[in-house]
């Protein structure tokens, strides 16, 4: 997400940040080409206007004047008002009510809905340690109320039945009838998609709404849609009295118009970014992380939590141990580390959180590309445990049956075995206290990867 807009944003910025003083005209030229990046990004003409006025008035202020570094003071205004156009903070669920507290989800045809009550039911579940229970008052499409129910059994959540012929309004009350007794602490309603203009739809969940009065009322919008996006929330806003919104899609949309443009036309924070399509690609809206994501400066943060959540804390240590100990490190310890990149949103999700990354040739990014580690786990998958533990094994015929297990060439085979070979070299130096030694080394490299160490397509 941003990947146009940053590069944009990053592209006007370098020729201001690094001047010794700051003149009306520089500010204006660096302006003009803000704005532009901005309406490029899909972001919509109101929010552009007040955004570039307030960078303006305080650009134009005796701070940045006076200060040692106005380029850089220029750039942390410019951070500022992008995390106030998109909310001052993460504006986090609320569930403080008697329970079971009830949150409505509501959103267009095909923005996402179903999916993110999945997600969102199990990060109550994970993150919040909540009891959770799902609900479909979708009467119209007999397909949403089972994928709820597929959805509900893999998050791990209770999923209410319910079918076509019963009215929205007495799905849910029996479903909170149910969580009330069962001492559940959120019931997810999850509701039917709809047009903003399809009047009896819209009654329909006003209706639904009056009769549950839910602590919560989410609106689902697809990302991709851009200032669209925006629009359709704020026809919903003045029907609904939302309280958030779900931005769904976000690692498909390379614009970020609608995460800039939402809070300023609706007046409501967004809550949740789905970034992925994987039931825990879920992750709560914080506009100072995003900001720093659009800047190029990366999402340190969001990388720490992810690490804390799902990496396999035990099984890593167990490596690091060996690896200190004995400078031992296996086929079978380099897959485990490439299912857990993948855990985590690929090499491409990882990269992107990190600081100057956003700037990295499209021929590197094509390097890092995730089905690259897919296609790496395979080939790891067809070797025998004996060849995982001792690769010097793996020679012409064996490469050959490990290429075609897998489904790939006997030279993919060479470029896996030649990669790995080059980290077990590096794993070794970091045996009895080498790391700060390697470390010193890739300092020396400027930061550059050892060669090979991706494979070209």
């Amino acid at each position: 997400m941003f990947e146009n807009l940053s590069e944009r944003l990053s592209q006007s910025l370098k020729n201001i940040t690094g001047r010794g003083r700051l003149t009306e005209d520089n500010i204006k030229d660096t302006l003009r080409e803000v704005r532009m990046a901005l309406l490029e990004a899909d972001v919509a003409l109101p929010v552009v206007r007040e955004f570039v006025s307030r960078v303006k008035e305080q650009a134009l202020g005796a701070e940045v004047n006076k200060s040692l570094t106005p380029g850089q003071v220029f750039l942390k205004i410019v951070q500022k008002e992008l995390e106030h156009a998109m909310g001052e903070g993460n504006a986090p669920i609320n569930l403080a009510a008697q329970p079971p507290a009830v949150v409505l989800m509501a959103g267009l045809q095909g923005a996402g809905k179903t999916t993110s009550v999945g997600k969102l039911a199990r990060f109550l579940r994970e993150k919040q340690k909540k009891k959770v229970l799902v609900v479909s008052a979708d009467v119209y499409r007999p397909a949403a109320i089972k994928q709820l129910e597929t959805l509900a059994a893999e998050v791990e959540v209770e999923f209410f039945p319910s079918s076509t012929d019963q009215k929205p309004v007495a799905i849910a009350q029996a479903a909170i009838d149910h969580a009330r007794k069962k001492f559940i602490d959120v019931v997810l309603v999850d509701t039917a998609g709809r047009t903003a203009i399809d009047d009896a739809m819209m009654d329909e969940i006003k209706a639904l709404h009056q009769a549950i009065n839910p602590i919560e009322t989410l609106f689902v919008v697809d990302a991709m849609t851009g200032q669209d996006a925006a629009n359709t929330a704020k026809a919903f806003s003045e029907a609904l009295p939302l309280t958030g919104v779900i931005l769904t899609k976000t690692d498909g949309d390379a614009r970020g118009g609608a995460a800039l443009s939402i809070r300023h036309i609706t007046g409501k924070p967004i809550k949740f970014l789905g970034v992925g399509e994987k039931n825990t690609a879920l992750e709560p809206f914080h506009p100072d992380r995003v900001a720093s994501r659009i800047l190029g400066m990366g999402d340190v943060l969001s990388l720490i939590d992810e690490l804390e959540t799902k990496v396999d804390k035990a099984k890593a240590e167990k490596v690091a141990q060996k690896v200190m100990k004995e400078g031992k490190f296996s086929l079978e310890d380099f897959r485990d580390q490439l299912a857990q990149m993948r855990d985590m949103g690929g090499m491409m999700g990882l990269m992107d959180k990190l600081p100057g990354m956003g700037k990295m040739t499209a021929q590197v990014k094509g390097q890092l590309d995730d089905k690259v580690t897919v296609r790496m786990e395979a080939i790891i998958n067809s070797m025998t445990p004996k060849e995982r533990q001792h690769p010097d094994l793996i020679k012409g015929s064996r490469k050959r049956r490990i290429a075609l297990g897998s489904g790939t060439q006997v030279q993919d085979v060479n470029k896996l075995l030649k990669q790995f070979m080059q980290m077990q070299k590096m794993m070794k130096k970091m045996k009895g206290g080498g790391m700060a030694k390697m470390m010193r080394g890739l300092g020396g490299m400027g930061g550059k990867m050892p060669p090979g160490m991706f494979p070209k397509r």
